[in-house]
């Protein structure tokens, strides 16, 4: 989409090749559209054609009364309970619709999408995530049929004097979280030979140089020197050699608290020796969602500009059954001295992230926040609406939560009580990487908690949440197909909303 825009006008006098308008379940239209549409709207509403149920879309060709050429009606369930996910799902909803309809450009009426105790710049971001998220498409490899190849090329905000600067702020933030958003989904929607360790070290290098960042990218060799030991065993098997990418937001005030965030960046994941069932294993290019969603946060931090410094970590290699390959039953020690048992190579995220959880205590943080495709076991407990949320500090866990449940990246916290830890004592080494099937996401989690003793931290296991193989993400049309980004606007409305209060 080229732009989105704020206007001040009166929608019916808007010209557009569809105007979007919110419609509550069981309530009347908006009284100045359906006067111009001379009782059109009502009409449909009476009929029950029109019953305003959650995303459900009408579409209306009116003659001369307005200016737009179509009235797309999208509903957003009823009035006491519409939130803002549901007006990005809604909106979304519609905007897909609009371009199915080869809609050239749309515009919103914004007051016909109300969300009780909500601000209208919150309104705004959520309309302009749902418009711009809603209409991603990955076309980097394929090329689109003409008759499906239009766009929605342009969008307008259509609000009211009074609301101007707040639409227009809110509009401002969904564009930052929804561009950091579908540049996250690009990159892991890119296939494995297309994003190598190296790639991803480059593109971040790139992105640091465009957007004023500090990067800086360490080498198998300043790994070595560190006694990275976990991350090294894990890229054994492959020709790639491992990059330990870091990034750095510097905020303008000199006593900023810092966050760090820590990203798992396998580009392939083929279980190693253990290695997975080929069925899905293409999937398995999604494994290094959780480095797109760091990298493409601190790409948007110098357009959010949040006065705390941040911290982007991303341990980045392939997982490949090589000649050289880690196998079961090898010990390999992390950087802080942790000797690990492999007893499952297809356990390999925990092993890079203990390395780079590791490194995180060397800024002193106030918080850490690590995101990973780490486990099945997740998908299993929470499917594809919630990632799994695992943490050493309630409150940051609360914080983080909150900040997933504004964002519409939900999250559920699962325990990590002490007995969970104990499955994953070694009789061999201090801990091994696997403690089997059950409960497997909070073991795992367990395994991560031992190299975050020294800072408040938090891990959200994405793995049911970072991709989805249908076209819709279950009823969410928001999510395309392949990589969602999840994880992207979380971390960015932490960061914004909660950045002194890291403790």
């Amino acid at each position: 989409m080229n732009k989105i825009e704020v206007i001040v006008a009166d929608p019916a006098t808007v010209d557009s090749g569809a105007l979007v308008v919110g419609i509550t379940e069981g309530a009347a239209p908006d009284a100045g559209l359906d006067k111009a549409l001379d009782g059109a709207l009502s009409a449909l509403v009476e009929s029950g054609d029109l019953r305003g149920k959650a995303e459900q879309v009408r579409v209306y060709y009116p003659r001369d009364e307005v200016a737009a050429q179509r009235i797309v009606l999208v509903g957003l369930g009823k009035a006491d309970e519409v939130t803002l996910e549901q007006v990005r799902r809604s909106v979304a909803a519609a905007a897909r619709r609009c371009r199915t309809l080869n809609a050239a450009d749309l515009a919103v009426a914004t007051t016909t999408f109300p969300v009780p105790e909500s601000t209208t710049a919150d309104i705004a971001q959520a309309i302009t995530e749902g418009i711009l998220l809603g209409l991603y498409r990955f076309t980097e490899f394929k090329e689109i049929p003409a008759d499906e190849a239009t766009e929605v090329t342009d969008a307008r905000l259509v609000t009211g004097s009074e609301n101007e600067a707040s639409t227009a702020e809110g509009a401002r933030l969904g564009q930052i979280f929804a561009r950091a958003t579908m540049w996250a989904r690009d990159l892991g929607n890119r296939p494995g030979n297309s994003v190598t360790p190296r790639v991803l070290a480059e593109a971040a290098q790139s992105m640091a140089t465009d957007f004023g960042l500090q990067c800086r990218v360490l080498e198998e060799a300043d790994m070595k020197e560190l006694g990275m030991g976990a991350l090294l065993g894990v890229a054994q098997g492959s020709d790639e050699p491992a990059k330990f990418i870091i990034l750095e937001y510097t905020p303008s005030q000199s006593d900023a608290e810092t966050v760090v965030l820590v990203g798992k960046g396998i580009t392939f994941d083929s279980g190693g020796i253990s290695i997975k069932p080929s069925q899905n294993m293409g999937d398995m290019k999604f494994d290094m969602c959780g480095a797109a969603a760091v990298l493409a946060t601190m790409r948007a931090l110098p357009h959010l500009k949040p006065p705390v410094r941040v911290i982007g970590l991303v341990p980045a290699t392939e997982n490949l059954p090589g000649g050289r390959a880690y196998k079961p039953g090898d010990i390999v020690k992390a950087m802080n001295g942790t000797t690990i048992e492999v007893v499952n190579t297809d356990a390999e995220g925990r092993l890079i992230l203990a390395d780079a959880l590791a490194y995180a205590a060397r800024y002193e943080p106030k918080a850490v926040i690590d995101l990973a495709t780490l486990t099945g076991g997740c998908v299993v407990a929470l499917g594809d609406e919630a990632s799994g949320l695992f943490g050493n500090d309630d409150q940051l866990i609360e914080r983080v939560r909150r900040a997933g449940e504004e964002s519409g990246d939900r999250t559920w916290p699962l325990p990590l009580w002490p007995p969970y830890k104990k499955k994953i004592e070694s009789k061999v080494a201090d801990i091994k990487n696997s403690a089997g099937r059950w409960a497997s996401a909070i073991t795992a989690a367990a395994f991560l908690s031992r190299f975050t003793e020294s800072y408040s931290w938090t891990h959200l296991d994405i793995a049911g949440t970072a991709y989805t193989s249908n076209d819709q993400n279950g009823s969410n049309p928001y999510a395309a197909q392949g990589a969602t980004g999840v994880g992207v606007r979380l971390l960015l409305r932490f960061l914004r909303e909660g950045e002194s209060k890291a403790s």
